[in-house]
């Protein structure tokens, strides 16, 4: 890593400077659905951990899903409202590296994570009798663990790969936050390398992590259309449908994100928001998701909410009296 790099250079986020007239709206309705977010997948986890019945597999997967919800969101969310509310848009050499390596982290362990989700409605569906025999405590904390470990160090991959280049063009990131396609834009020396990181191991992780998906889904789909009953295929179809429209909701996200061409007709800072806002919109959406499409979680929900509202009537009560 240059050391030049590292004592001198700043980073600016370009942000809303090109869209003042948004400014002080998108502030607010960043803070509400970070908010919103931090609240919803915090309840997803409580009610978790809290309710015994949920001590299963699907639910012990999912509450990583909404921790990798909560922590996304906070690595870039808080910078971001600091220099929209300061007008300083500068972020240093260390904390850009560090945020980009906490987000692609995140980022390819929700990717894995939402693969090996796949796979356990795979098991489910496909081998009902073997379910508890092959997705045991064990394997699950096996297949979290990998999942985790494996995302942290494609990370650390990306992100040494990265900041080890050296940056003396414009130090404007054009991003809200540090990722690696802006952050190596910038750099005047060789981007091979970097490049064909994200391509090559970056595309790895994907294709697998998508293949598993696609092909758990594909005899997922197979069986349930083999259940005689409709109420049966109803059952089976109700057990996956949330995970189902998580991962359209990720994979869509991506592709709008990173696939898809900027618009000629809008500024870039309106490309950038509009990429922004589909990012940030994937962790407040999951749990409501599974919250509405899922029985035993809105029950464990509506449970913890009577617990709350007695337990605060009772503290009125004590003060009252």
């Amino acid at each position: 890593m240059d050391i030049y790099n590292l004592t001198t250079t700043d980073f600016f986020l370009l942000g809303l400077s090109d869209l003042a007239e948004v400014r002080y709206p998108f502030i607010v309705a960043l803070a509400v659905i970070y908010q919103v977010t931090l609240l919803a997948n915090g309840a997803i986890l409580l009610a978790i951990g809290t309710e015994k019945k949920l001590h299963t597999p699907m639910y012990y997967f999912l509450a990583n899903l909404s921790l990798l919800d909560i922590f996304c969101p906070s690595v870039t969310v808080p910078k971001m409202l600091d220099n929209f509310l300061t007008e300083k848009q500068s972020i240093s050499f260390v904390g850009c590296a560090l945020q980009l390596y906490f987000l692609v982290a995140l980022a390819g362990t929700e990717v894995l994570l939402l693969a090996i989700m796949a796979y356990d409605r795979y098991v489910a569906i496909c081998f009902p009798l073997s379910y508890t025999l092959i997705m045991t405590k064990v394997r699950c904390a096996q297949l979290t663990t990998g999942t985790w470990a494996a995302g942290f160090l494609h990370s650390l991959l990306h992100t040494v790969f990265t900041f080890r280049l050296s940056f003396c063009k414009s130090h404007q990131v054009n991003q809200y936050y540090c990722d690696v396609p802006p952050v190596v834009a910038l750099s005047c020396s060789s981007t091979y390398v970097a490049e064909m990181l994200v391509l090559v191991v970056g595309g790895i992780l994907a294709i697998t992590a998508f293949l598993i998906t696609f092909i758990s889904y594909i005899y997922i789909i197979s069986t349930i259309l083999k259940i005689p009953s409709s109420e049966g295929k109803r059952k089976a179809f109700s057990t996956c449908a949330s995970h189902l429209l998580v991962v359209s909701l990720f994979y869509g996200t991506i592709i709008f994100t990173y696939i898809r061409p900027s618009s000629s007709k809008h500024s870039p800072g309106r490309d950038r928001l509009i990429s922004m806002l589909y990012a940030i919109f994937t962790p407040i959406l999951n749990p409501i998701i599974y919250s509405l499409r899922n029985t035993e979680v809105k029950e464990a929900l509506k449970r913890l909410y009577v617990i709350k509202h007695d337990y605060s009537k009772r503290n009125i009560d004590k003060a009252l009296i």
